[in-house]
């Protein structure tokens, strides 16, 4: 048992912890939660916790359903939404097979995969995501969708109700050791934003899972509704998770050079340009649903095209403004995920698009220097910008042919992803909307 398991155990009897939650995702990046009694933790570290995979989506097939649920103890913490006087702390877990192996569809494996391709190749990967969400008065219903304020940008709204969610949600994020950078008011009525720190690729998608759960828990303790879907409104902007990239050489940022454009190093351009080959092809994966691509292609700023730019907000990769003496802030912002993806997965593919862009010395193309939405298709096509896919069923058949996401993701966690989404792409296209109905319906 190494040192970190001992001081769980000693903080779970100190703190007469009554309950201990096993966080992990299935496939599709949905949550999932098992409760043990303290008696079962030191087992849980040296054994694991069997539960059936096959009931969780993606992980196993049915006559393969045996797994282990392994806590990471460096991820404990309390819950601080919990009753004070009933102490409930949450792990996130490692599935494993029966024979002690991780296994290969589970998604934080995934990311862990990446993250030591990253590794032997001498880096660290530092992430920062910038996640947003709308606020909905309850009660909420397929026709009844009301947002908390008709707020926009960096409003403040006295006495509002997106003040106080902020607030909250940001003192349980820090009581849980998960650093903010920002929250602020965003774009769209009742729209809102909340940016984590940089931490590595695998925190940051634990962090992302926690955030996403501590915001839908403060809306409901407010009598509101929290959503991450990335186009609630056809009349307002869209929700997205702008994610920062950073890879490090020990201290040193790779993505710094002082006498580079932007102080953008060789490294972080060829980083680049891996993101820019592969963009069409992970798509899929960083913008899994029907409704992700209502927002790429809604306009206001949604990143529908592959370039890059320096400050440029319609670009797909962005190079922030460097600021002096912080090399270490030197990154690159990728604009097209959404926060409902899954972030294990969506880290996972990026990573390794970057890397294949520095393995294989790309060179990275002009820079997009105006709005990319103002372009005719004639002038995107002279200057080599191409499209993102227009559909979640344009992505599939993207994902289907590339053998980087194949790579990244695993032969189990690949095959489930394509027959999932083809499986969402075929419900909807057999649904009749409102719209529809509207347009043909005549009533006398």
């Amino acid at each position: 048992m190494d040192q970190h398991q001992e001081r769980v155990l000693r903080e779970v009897a100190a703190r007469d912890i009554r309950f201990i939650r096993l966080w992990f995702t299935d496939v599709a990046g949905v949550l999932k939660s098992l409760a043990i009694d303290p008696g079962e933790l030191e087992d849980a570290f040296t054994e694991g916790i069997g539960f059936d995979g096959s009931s969780i989506e993606g992980l196993t097939r049915v006559h393969e359903s045996d797994m282990l649920l392994v806590p990471d103890a460096q991820t404990f913490q309390l819950l601080p939404w919990r009753n004070a006087k009933e102490s409930v702390a949450r792990m996130f877990c490692d599935v494993h097979t029966p024979d002690g192996q991780k296994a290969h569809s589970d998604p934080r494996a995934v990311l862990q995969r990446a993250v030591e391709r990253a590794r032997a190749l001498g880096f660290t990967v530092m992430v920062h995501p910038e996640i947003e969400f709308y606020l909905l008065r309850q009660p909420v219903s397929i026709d009844h969708m009301i947002p908390v304020d008709n707020a926009g940008y960096f409003d403040h709204v006295a006495r509002g109700d997106s003040n106080d969610f902020r607030r909250q949600a940001v003192r349980m994020l820090e009581d849980m050791g998960i650093a903010v950078e920002f929250s602020h008011h965003e774009g769209g009525p009742g729209q809102n934003e909340i940016d984590l720190r940089a931490v590595d690729a695998v925190t940051a998608a634990d962090n992302i899972m926690t955030a996403r759960t501590v915001i839908e828990e403060v809306a409901l303790r407010e009598s509101l509704v929290a959503t991450f879907m990335p186009k609630p409104f056809i009349d307002h902007p869209g929700s997205g998770m702008h994610t920062h990239i950073s890879l490090f050489e020990g201290d040193e940022n790779a993505f710094y050079e002082p006498s580079g454009e932007y102080q953008l190093s060789l490294t972080g351009k060829r980083f680049i340009a891996g993101l820019l080959e592969h963009a069409y092809e992970l798509t899929a994966v960083t913008n899994q649903h029907v409704n992700s691509y209502k927002r790429l292609w809604g306009g206001a700023e949604a990143p529908a095209y592959v370039c890059w730019g320096h400050n440029n907000s319609s670009a797909l990769v962005r190079v922030p403004l460097y600021k002096p003496d912080k090399r270490r802030a030197a990154r690159i912002e990728y604009r097209a995920l959404d926060p409902a993806a899954n972030p294990y997965l969506a880290l996972a593919v990026l990573i390794m698009a970057g890397l294949d862009g520095i393995e294989k010395k790309r060179e990275l193309m002009p820079e997009a220097e105006g709005n990319v939405w103002d372009l005719t298709d004639r002038e995107r096509q002279v200057l080599g910008i191409r499209a993102l896919p227009s559909s979640l069923s344009s992505a599939v058949r993207g994902m289907r042919e590339s053998d980087l996401v194949a790579e990244a993701l695993g032969e189990e966690v690949f095959a489930y992803v394509v027959r999932n989404k083809e499986k969402e792409w075929h419900e909807y296209r057999r649904q009749v909307t409102p719209q529809e109905i509207r347009q043909f319906l005549k009533v006398y």
